[in-house]
Order: structure tokens, then C-alpha cells, then sequence
């Protein structure tokens, strides 16, 4: 009996001093270790080896983000309700018309513009009245009465209400000044000039239309898939193309000069890091861009650009009116060999064109 007790306690002995080395390093409940915390990976990640988790996960490529502001269903979702148009100066007759230094309301921001009105009593109903985009212009060095002075004498003259409107962060327009292609601000500032314009007690709100030059024309042609507001649109040397066409075949060689607004973080990079590239995630790239949506086209469009265009390229207009008219819809196309990103060289002809496609689709 002494020599089994004696071979059960040596037994016992050596399970302990095996067992204990393991028992080290298991953390208790009341001094737990940190590096031993267990990794725990989440749906979309298997590490090969455990390791602590990031402090940001990335998200995959298959998961369903926010919905972009820029979509034209979140833009269709909003209300542009508009405002009294308010006059904050008169300023120096027209020929036959009156000028004004006004401003309207834009999610509740001052947008201020330069509004024209004909001389003499309205038709029966009011005035055609045109909203004017203007391209781009460094938000930092834009005027309100310096820019498109010309344009707007042409429309004006020739019997429309024009509303030239600033956009957000120009001259004293109030807010940032924060670009039309990865923000909606200044589409959302177009869509309230429209509804404020139709609210003029000498405009009629069923002849309003867009004028639109470079991202003017980007502008014109959005507004024109979320609103049946607008009648008709004329687009000189357009930003028109698709979201995948602008990020892989523009190439500016002219004289654009970046604002201190569309520094940093670009939506092209923005938008690649959060959702994809065009390849790999086409449903959003197509639910940003108003090509997608050219069926529902709010009127006719008629487009000017000139083969010598360092800026915006040619082909942006001539795929758009292809588009237009495959969905169904009509656009006119003027070319211009050898003009420029103005169309300085045929400005009185493709005024000419458009004062007569307006007075056919608005009077």
C-alpha cells in the first residue's frame, strides 16, 4: 500500500509541472493581458493569423453605401420651392429692357443674380424668361455684373426675362463655394432659380427655360432629367458627358484655373476610394450621371461647341445628342470648326441659332 501511495503522489507531481507552463499564458478575468486580447475579424474579413483589429474597417466593394446627394434620385427627392426674387439695385438700362441686382433664396442661403425684364407690357400669361448658368469662373474672382455681358443683351433684347444667377460662394452670394461635380450645391441653387423665376408676377410659368455654357451646361442638363419645370435647353460647350466619360476622357489644355474650392480631395478620387471604380461598381456611377436618365428629358436641347475646344471636348456634345436621340428625345447639334471653348469666332451665328430655337420652343 506505501508503494502505490508513494507511485500516486509522484504521478500527481508530474501532471502539475507539465500543466503549468500552458497556464501562464492564459489571461485571468482580473489582469488581463492586452496582447492577448483574441482578434475577432468581421463579415467581410478571414485574416490568415490572428492580429489586433484596425481602427477603421474598409468597406467592401458588394456592401450598399449611403446614397450619394449627387444621384438624380436623391436630387429628385429634394423640394426647391424657390423664393421671391428681391431687388437690391437697378442698374443701367438695356436698349428695351431693365436690369436689376437681385437676390432669391437657395436652402435658405442669398443667392444673388442679374435679372433682366423687358420694356412694355407683358403677353398675355407673362414673358418667356431664360435661367442663365454661367461656366466656370474662379468663385474668388467673379462679379456679378462683369461676366456674359454680351449673352445676356442678346436674350434680353430679344424679349426674355433673363436670370443670370451666381451660384453659391460667387461674388456675395452666401455659402461655399464648393463645385458642381461632386456637390450638389449648384444644381440645387439652379433648381430654385427656376421655381423662383416661374413665381415672378410678369413671367410665364409654363416658358421658362436654360441656357447653359461649360458647367453651366453640366447644370442645365441635370436640372433637365430631376425638373418638368423646365421647356427647352441650350448648352454651348458642355460638360455633358457621363460620370465614367469625365473621369477617363477629359483632359483640360486650356486655361482653366482651379478655385481654391475644388482643391483637395477631388470627387474623382473621393468617389473611387468610397465606391469603386466604373468597372467595378456601374450602378453607381450611372445613378450619378443625368446621361443615364435621358429618357425623362424635360424638353428639346439644342447644343453649340467648336472642333477647337482646349477645355471641354467635342465629343461630349456629339455622344450627348446621340443619347437624347436614342432615349427618344430631340436635340439639335452645331459645330463650329476651328472656334474656341467661347465660340468666339461664330458668337453672333450661334446666338442667332439660339434665340431662334428658344423663340420656337418658348413663345
Amino acid at each position: 500500500m506505501k508503494n502505490l501511495a508513494f507511485l500516486m503522489l509522484a504521478f500527481s507531481l508530474l501532471f502539475a509541472s507539465c500543466a503549468a507552463p500552458a497556464a501562464k499564458g492564459t489571461p485571468t478575468a482580473q489582469a488581463p493581458a492586452a496582447s492577448a486580447i483574441p482578434f475577432i475579424p468581421t463579415a467581410w474579413e478571414t485574416p490568415a493569423a490572428p492580429t489586433p483589429p484596425k481602427a477603421t474597417a474598409t468597406i467592401p466593394a458588394s456592401a450598399t453605401p449611403v446614397p450619394n446627394p449627387m444621384s438624380i434620385a436623391s436630387l429628385r427627392a429634394g423640394s426647391y420651392p424657390g423664393s421671391e426674387i428681391i431687388i437690391d439695385q437697378e442698374l443701367a438700362r438695356g436698349s428695351n429692357y431693365r436690369r436689376y441686382y437681385v437676390h432669391y433664396l437657395s436652402e435658405g442661403l442669398k443667392i444673388y443674380a442679374l435679372l433682366t425684364i423687358p420694356n412694355g407690357t407683358a403677353p398675355e400669361g407673362g414673358f418667356p424668361a431664360i435661367v442663365f448658368n454661367h461656366g466656370y469662373i474662379p468663385p474668388n474672382v467673379y462679379r456679378t455684373t462683369e461676366r456674359y455681358l454680351a449673352y445676356v443683351d442678346r436674350l434680353a433684347r430679344a424679349g426674355y426675362v433673363v436670370f443670370r444667377i451666381d451660384y453659391r460662394g460667387h461674388d456675395r452670394s452666401e455659402g461655399p463655394a464648393s463645385g458642381a461635380y461632386g456637390s450638389p450645391g449648384y444644381t440645387v441653387d439652379v433648381l430654385n432659380a427656376v421655381s423662383s423665376i416661374q413665381n415672378h408676377p410678369q413671367v410665364n410659368p409654363q416658358k421658362v427655360g436654360l441656357w447653359g455654357h461649360s458647367m453651366g451646361g453640366f447644370l442645365a442638363l441635370r436640372a433637365m432629367v430631376v425638373s418638368k419645370d423646365v421647356k427647352a435647353g441650350v448648352i454651348w460647350a458642355g460638360v455633358v458627358a457621363s460620370y465614367p466619360e469625365m473621369l477617363y476622357n477629359w483632359r483640360r489644355t486650356g486655361s482653366f484655373t482651379p478655385s481654391p474650392s475644388s482643391r483637395g480631395v477631388s470627387w474623382r478620387a473621393g468617389w473611387i476610394e468610397t465606391y469603386g471604380t466604373p468597372e467595378q461598381n456601374p450602378a453607381f456611377w450611372a445613378s450619378v450621371s443625368a446621361n443615364t436618365y435621358l429618357a425623362d428629358l424635360s424638353g428639346p436641347l439644342q447644343l453649340h461647341h467648336g472642333s477647337a475646344d482646349e477645355d471641354v471636348p467635342l465629343d461630349f456634345s456629339i455622344r450627348l445628342a446621340e443619347q437624347v436621340r436614342e432615349a427618344g428625345g430631340e436635340a439639335e447639334l452645331y459645330t463650329y470648326e476651328g472656334d474656341n471653348h467661347n465660340l468666339s469666332k461664330y458668337f453672333s451665328q450661334a446666338m442667332d441659332r439660339t434665340l431662334q430655337f428658344f423663340d420656337r420652343t418658348l413663345k
